[in-house]
Order: structure tokens, then sequence, then C-alpha cells
């Protein structure tokens, strides 16, 4: 049986924090525009496509239109974004959305990116730290500002050029795992 008081404080933390996705949703502008991002009309719409690789999840579609970011396609961002591990869903940010799509526009990739980890958990943070000395105490995974990708067919290499050249944020590098870290902290790499 669920405690009511514990059940309230619970549906209040979720509505505060997908209240607070929802403000970063319609008012964060980017930082990044393409050439031709940035002389399109208020109306354009950006896209993503993506697959959390440990649930098999998908999202395909337009998140953004103009400067506002759709609402009910962040809920479905979040959702598959979560930490798989524990289930938790937090917000993500729209400015690593953004990030990811503009890597994928310069990639060429038309294919679903490959997911590795979105959110994580203080919890997950916390185990996975333990078990390796390349994860961050304070990781943007635990603030929904991160994302570990892959494009199958492409060069890692390729892809941490095409972060690195946008210098939107963090990107870490790591091609013997096979993947590249993208977050919306000050640009610097590792």
């Amino acid at each position: 049986m669920i405690d009511v008081n514990t059940r309230s404080t619970l549906e209040r933390r979720d509505i505060l924090k997908f209240g607070l996705a929802g403000f970063v949703a319609t008012a964060v502008p980017t930082i990044i525009t393409t050439p031709a991002q940035a002389s399109s009309s208020k109306n354009s719409t950006w896209r993503t496509s993506f697959r959390n690789e440990h649930t098999g999840e998908s999202f395909s579609g337009v998140y953004r239109v103009g400067n506002k970011y759709l609402p009910d396609a962040f809920e479905r961002i979040s959702y598959v974004c979560r930490d798989f591990r524990t289930g938790e869903v937090f917000p993500m940010d729209p400015r690593v959305i953004d990030i990811l799509t503009v890597i994928q526009q310069k990639m060429g990739q038309r294919g679903p990116v490959s997911i590795l980890s979105g959110y994580r958990s203080p919890k997950t943070n916390s185990s996975l730290r333990k078990a390796s000395s390349g994860v961050a105490k304070n990781s943007f995974h635990m603030y929904g500002q991160a994302l570990d990708i892959r494009m199958h067919g492409y060069k890692t290499s390729g892809i941490r050029n095409i972060a690195v050249g946008l210098k939107a944020g963090g990107v870490g590098y790591y091609p013997k795992s096979n993947f590249v870290h993208v977050d919306t902290g000050k640009f610097r790499t590792w």
C-alpha cells in the first residue's frame, strides 16, 4: 500500500520536474543553428530520430517548430532517454537534442542515431562510477544534459569532429567503446 503523503510528494516532484521541462522547452532559445536554419522562417521544423540501444524504444519526429519546443515530443524524448536501469524519467535538456540533431544533419544520417546513455539517476551514476574511472561524479547525464551516441555506418571520429566543430558543449571521445559523449556544459573536449 502506498502512503498518501508519499504519493502526493512523488506526484509533486514529478509535476515539478515536468513543469521545469515544459518551461525549458518553451523558453530556452537554442545556441545552435546551421546557416539554413538561421535564415529560415520562424516556423521551420526540427526533427530527429534516435533509438535507445538498451530498451529498443525510439523517437522519430518533429520536436521543435521555430524557437518553440513541443512539450508532447519532449515527454516522449525524455521517456526514451530515461535511466533504463531504474526506470526513472527525467526531463531532457532541449539543447542536447538540438546538438544531436545538428550532428545528425551534418553527418547526413538518415536513420536513427543510437543512444547508449541519456538520463542517469544519481544512484546509477554512482554505481557506474565505482565500476569505471571514466564516469564523472557530477555527470551532466544526471541533469538530462548529456547523451552518449553512435551512428551505425559512420566513424566515431567523424561524429567527434563535427561535435567539436559546433563548440556547443562538452565532447568526449571513446573510440574503444565506439561512442561520443555530447553535453550542454561549457565547451571542452576529452
